[in-house]
């Protein structure tokens, strides 16, 4: 689709869908927000850093980042052989819509129990 067509509220929910694939998995956004704003961790500090991940997810998502191009593997040919991670370009252009949604959570979060008892605006099915 190029920049000049109108998104329809279908072709937008599809684009959405899309995006929101990207990021599927319990760790990928722990992960995205541990290396946000150029930092290069080795893997060992991923690790630390999120110790309720096992090693074999931490591996399984940062592959997965990896393919679809949102994080770089960089590998340092030494003994022991040295593994960092960091966002690409791509990647960290997620950072201001990930923001706006942390920036949505604590308004609700600030709104609390007031708007839980406002009456709904949507009609039921």
């Amino acid at each position: 689709m190029s920049k000049e067509e109108a998104l329809t509220p279908s072709s937008a929910a599809d684009r959405v869908e899309q995006a929101l694939k990207f990021l599927e998995g319990r760790w990928k956004l722990v992960i995205l927000f541990r290396l946000f704003g150029g930092k290069v961790l080795r893997f060992s500090d991923l690790e630390r850093a999120i110790p309720a991940i096992s090693q074999k997810m931490l591996i399984q998502q940062l592959r997965q980042m990896e393919a679809d191009g949102i994080v770089r593997r960089i590998v340092h040919h030494q003994v022991p052989p040295k593994v960092e991670y960091c966002l690409t370009d791509w990647g960290q252009a997620l950072c201001p819509a990930l923001d706006a949604l942390l920036q949505w959570a604590s308004a609700r979060v600030l709104v609390g129990e007031t708007d839980a008892k406002a009456p709904s605006v949507h009609p039921q099915a």
